[in-house]
């Protein structure tokens, strides 16, 4: 099944923006800031899965080269988590633009997700005061991760 639908025109912003709010903080300008980043900018993607006609997750990617992208925001609808949808549109999006490398930066909370999905972990320190970021990577020598997961 695939799910990776480009969100650039989809209907319904208020559901594009209430799922990014899944994964930015809770900064109402800050995420409509963000989203018309996404909407606006041809060099930026923002691609999502919907499910019985309910967006369900996004990706956001953001190019830093012709083969580096980082995925700046990834969010799933919380009904949604844990049954690999996160890891199904990272992997549609791979194959179907091929990036040699995708980046992400997270927290602790998520870093585990990255790590099963087959991203290298290193730690970034502490960038703001009592929060350790961590700088994820997925280079194309990952990609046997993600097969053998089944996608």
């Amino acid at each position: 099944m695939k799910v990776l639908l480009n969100l650039k025109t989809y209907r319904d912003r208020n559901e594009l923006r209430s799922l990014l709010a899944e994964c930015m903080w809770p900064d109402d300008e800050r995420i409509s800031r963000e989203l018309d980043r996404y909407l606006m900018d041809d060099s930026r993607g923002l691609y999502g899965a919907v499910i019985h006609q309910r967006l369900v997750g996004l990706i956001g990617i953001v190019p830093c080269s012709e083969e580096v992208v980082e995925l700046k925001h990834i969010a799933i609808n919380p009904q949604y988590r844990r049954h690999g949808l996160g890891t199904k549109l990272i992997y549609e999006y791979r194959q179907s633009y091929h990036p040699v490398k995708i980046i992400a930066e997270t927290d602790r909370d998520a870093v585990g997700f990255y790590s099963k999905v087959g991203f290298e972990i290193h730690s970034l320190g502490e960038k703001y005061p009592g929060v350790e970021r961590f700088q994820c990577i997925l280079s194309k020598d990952h990609e046997l991760m993600l097969k053998g997961m089944g996608l």
